[in-house]
């Protein structure tokens, strides 16, 4: 089975996000529920459907950390100050492209590609890590493709960053 790596904080966040939906969230949602069930024929009372939906949503969520909780394997970081390790930023130059990007090497949970945070699992992170500024590192992305990139800086990423939604 594939163990996700995250850190202690990962798990905290996770933890909390499901304490928050079963105390508060589940009664909410299931209050919703009951609401709209009085409101008759459930045939076709879309208020009913919805909020149905809301509550499977939730416990889904909740089925979802727990599992990744379950399947985590605990990481911390022991990289350098010069060197990419998680949760650094790393401004890369791209040599195809002749452009420069930053961006910040976080855990799968955390990973958002619209805000240039690169998973430590995805070819990106998995090639870089590890490596000090100056390095040229070819990122693999399938056997016959891939690119080479330069790695110009490297800091500490301090944003709290929140979990990703599925």
């Amino acid at each position: 089975m594939l163990k996700h790596e995250l850190t202690a904080q990962d798990i905290k966040k996770m933890e909390e996000e499901i304490e928050y939906r079963q105390v508060v969230l589940r009664k909410e949602l299931l209050g919703h529920v009951k609401e709209a069930r009085a409101h008759g024929d459930l045939s076709e009372n879309f208020e009913y459907h919805a909020a149905k939906k809301e509550k499977n949503r939730n416990e889904s969520r909740i089925r979802y950390l727990e599992k990744m909780i379950r399947n985590a394997k605990v990481i911390e970081d022991h990289s350098d100050q010069d060197q990419v390790g998680l949760n650094k930023t790393v401004t890369l130059f791209f040599e195809e492209d002749n452009e420069e990007e930053k961006f910040s090497v976080v855990t799968t949970v955390l990973a958002d590609s619209t805000k240039n945070r690169v998973s430590i699992e995805s070819p990106l992170g998995k090639a870089i890590m590890g490596h000090r500024k100056g390095d040229r590192v070819y990122i693999e992305v399938k056997p016959d493709f891939g690119y080479y990139v330069e790695i110009r800086d490297v800091e500490p990423f301090l944003e709290d960053v929140p979990l990703n939604r599925y």
